[in-house]
């Protein structure tokens, strides 16, 4: 019987690695705020008040109340846990001599590389939430239609410098999107 996926011909492709950069160590404590803010706060306050709710004014309500809460708690535990952590270990950023190179993501994670020569803008954002931790959202806007390359959770000072950084090789490079 023959194979059925034939077999490569031709030289393989290398792996892409992960960018060098990591993104500041407080982003995780950023992510944490806006999962508290967002999805897991609003859950487990969902929880507590029926909890308390049932409590006072109707203890019968308890045993078929507990599978719901099991439902409202948990996956609001294990986002509000899970989710900076793993994010942290996923976001990274490069900035090499013809390129930008991101990762990000953390169930959906995605990479991608820009040439600069293809960088139209660059801009800095920090929202009321990154100021508050000193972090800032570096965005890449590409001749592309991929999309922007976002880079969030630097530090300030590593927004400013990165964004510099990119907007002066963009200058240098020649390309199509100038």
């Amino acid at each position: 019987m023959p194979p059925a996926v034939p077999p490569a011909t031709g030289p393989a492709l290398p792996l892409l690695r992960p960018p060098r950069h990591r993104v500041d160590p407080r982003a995780r404590r950023w992510w944490t705020a806006q999962a508290l803010l967002t999805l897991s706060g609003p859950l487990l306050l969902t929880a507590l008040a029926l909890t308390l709710c049932s409590v006072l004014f109707f203890p019968g309500a308890l045993p078929w109340l507990g599978p719901l809460l099991v439902v409202l708690v948990l996956p609001a535990l294990a986002y509000l846990l899970v989710m900076p952590r793993w994010r942290y270990t996923v976001h990274a950023w490069e900035l090499g001599d013809l390129a930008v190179y991101a990762s990000a993501g953390w169930f959906r994670q995605r990479r991608r590389i820009a040439p600069l020569s293809r960088v139209q803008t660059v801009d800095t954002l920090r929202g009321p939430l990154q100021r508050r931790y000193g972090l800032a959202t570096v965005t890449v806007t590409t001749a592309s239609t991929a999309g922007d390359i976002t880079i969030a959770g630097l530090s300030d000072t590593d927004a400013e410098a990165l964004s510099r950084r990119i907007s002066k090789a963009a200058q240098d490079i020649r390309g199509d999107a100038t």
